[in-house]
C-alpha cells in the first residue's frame, strides 16, 4: 500500500487543531455576511456615487472570484485539519495568499473605499494572519508525527 498523507502510526493520537476550527467555522459565517454586505455596498455606490461602470463590473467579478477562492480555502482547511490530512491543509496555506490579496484589494486599491469596507477587509485580513499562523503550527505537528 502507498504511504498515506497523514498519521497512521498512532490512530488514537489526534493533532487537529481545535482554535483553527473554530477560526475557519467563525470566519466561514463572517466570509457570507461580508459577501452579502459587499454585494449591497456595490449596490449603493453605483446608485450613488459615480462609479466607472467597467471598475464596478470588475469589483463585482473579483468579488465572485473572491468568493470561490475563500470557500475552496476554507474547505481544504477544514478537511485537512479534521482528517490530519498535510495535501489539504497546504492546499489552504497556498490559498490563503490570494485570499489576502484579494482582501488588501478591496482594502486599498477599488475605485471607492468606505470605512465599513475598510473595517471589514481588515477583519478579514486578521482571519487570514490568523489562520496562516494556526495551519503552519498544524502542519508542522502533521508532519512531525510522520516522523515518529
Amino acid at each position: 500500500l502507498p504511504p498515506r498523507d497523514g498519521p497512521s502510526e498512532a490512530p488514537g493520537k489526534r493533532l487537529s487543531s481545535t482554535p483553527l476550527e473554530i477560526l475557519f467555522f467563525l470566519n466561514g459565517w463572517y466570509y457570507a455576511t461580508y459577501f452579502l454586505l459587499e454585494l449591497f455596498i456595490f449596490l449603493y455606490k453605483a446608485l450613488l456615487l459615480p462609479y466607472p461602470t467597467a471598475n464596478l463590473v470588475l469589483d463585482v467579478v473579483m468579488l465572485l472570484l473572491y468568493l470561490g477562492i475563500e470557500v475552496i480555502r476554507l474547505f481544504f482547511g477544514t478537511k485537512g485539519n479534521l482528517c490530519q490530512r498535510k495535501m489539504p491543509l497546504g492546499f489552504s496555506v497556498a490559498l490563503t495568499f490570494p485570499s489576502a490579496m484579494m482582501a488588501s484589494y478591496y482594502l486599498l486599491l477599488q475605485t471607492y473605499v468606505l470605512r465599513l469596507e475598510a473595517i471589514m477587509n481588515s477583519i478579514l485580513l486578521f482571519f487570514c494572519g490568523s489562520e496562516l499562523l494556526l495551519e503552519v503550527l498544524t502542519l508542522t505537528a502533521f508532519s512531525s508525527m510522520d516522523r515518529i
